[in-house]
Formats: structure tokens, C-alpha cells, sequence
């Protein structure tokens, strides 16, 4: 039997996430990326526990290339930059459209924009030009206004801070022989592979007082 994924490969690996019977190489190689392994899947615990070594060197170079866009961040502002993107994950724009870095990179100066204006004491929202920034956009403050109905404590600085730092690494991680989501790319493997908790530590900050859901 063929692998259900590549087609090519001999089926080898019972994939719960597909319902299918796939070849290791795919099992490897697109897991967490385009196959959304569940949580209990016991291929993806034994790599998290032992990754192979060319995992783990694909996670340190992506840690390597997104440091410049995180090292500047406080622990708050750090956690709210994995918390935005595990939104950013989830968010599928409406139609066919796939979200790209593009869509990012000006979704996040938008958001930014509207916050550092309210700073200076004008109100104004700056509307992203895609119909996907803006739908992405839409998704971000919802999610900062259920974070808030939480209890915890959001300021619009830090938030303004982490958007540039999202716009900063949509619009730089990605090299010319790179596809349109090379950024969105790299951050689901690390959410998806080392996570959040794993990845590269931020500036030491006193303990934080926000609470994510």
C-alpha cells in the first residue's frame, strides 16, 4: 500500500490525524507542519521526547532565525507574541485564500498603528488593505478584548510592541528561495515542535502578572 500522503512511499505508520496509512518519511517530515497530529499521537510523543537530529537542527536554525525579531522582548510582551500566534495559526481567512506573510506583516502594523495613535491621545483605527489583513486583524482584537474580559492585564504599549515585532518577522524571516508563508511556516513548527515553552528565552523580566487563557 502506498503512502496516503506522497503517494509514492510504502505505507508504513497509522496516521490518526489523516485516517490513513502513511510512509515515515511523511510522517517525519510533515508532521505538525501539514498534518495536524492530535495530541495523543504516539509518533509525535516519541519525536517531542527524542527528536532526530535533523529535527532538531531544523528547530535551531528556525530559533536561530526569528531571535533577532524576539530577543528585545520582556517576558510579557514574549508570552503575548506566542499567545498572538496560535491565533495566528488558527485563523483561516474566508473563501480559498490562504493566509500569507504579506497578510501578517500588515495586519500587525495596523494593529500597532491604531495602538501608538491612541497613545498620542487620537483615536483612529488603521484598516489593513487585504481583505485577509483584515479579516486577520479583526480575529487579533477579538482575541486581545477576550484576554482583557479575562482579568488580565493588557496595556496597549506592550501590545503595540510585540505587532511590530510580528510585523518586524513576517516581513524579514523569509530569503528569496523561500515561499509567501516561509514566517507563518517557521513559527508552526516551533508551536507545533518545541512550542512556545521551548523556544528562545526572552530578556529576564520580574515575574509576570498576565494570565493567558
Amino acid at each position: 500500500m502506498l503512502c496516503a500522503s506522497c503517494g509514492q512511499r510504502k505505507a508504513r505508520r497509522d496516521c490518526p490525524a489523516l485516517g490513513h496509512t502513511i510512509c515515515p518519511v511523511c510522517c517525519g517530515t510533515k508532521r505538525g507542519v501539514e498534518i495536524r497530529c492530535p495530541s495523543d499521537c504516539g509518533y509525535l510523543a516519541s519525536a517531542r521526547e527524542h527528536p532526530a537530529a535533523v529535527v532538531r537542527r531544523r528547530q535551531e536554525r528556525d530559533v536561530a532565525r526569528l531571535l533577532p525579531t524576539i530577543q528585545r522582548l520582556t517576558e510579557r510582551q514574549y508570552q503575548l507574541f506566542f499567545l498572538l500566534h496560535s491565533a495566528i495559526a488558527r485563523h483561516k481567512p474566508e473563501g480559498f485564500t490562504r493566509l500569507l506573510d504579506a497578510d501578517v506583516a500588515e495586519a500587525a502594523a495596523a494593529m500597532a498603528s491604531t495602538l501608538e495613535t491612541a497613545a498620542r491621545g487620537v483615536i483612529y483605527e488603521h484598516t489593513p488593505a487585504s481583505p485577509p489583513a483584515q479579516s486577520l486583524g479583526a480575529a487579533l482584537k477579538t482575541l486581545l478584548a477576550q484576554v482583557r474580559e479575562q482579568g488580565a492585564k493588557v496595556y496597549d504599549g506592550e501590545v503595540a510592541i510585540v505587532f511590530r515585532a510580528i510585523e518586524q518577522g513576517a516581513r524579514t524571516v523569509r530569503t528569496p528561495d523561500e515561499g509567501d508563508a516561509a514566517y507563518l511556516e517557521l513559527i508552526a513548527r516551533l508551536l507545533g515542535g518545541a512550542g512556545a515553552a521551548e523556544a528562545p528565552a526572552a530578556d529576564p523580566a520580574p515575574a509576570s502578572s498576565l494570565i493567558l487563557p
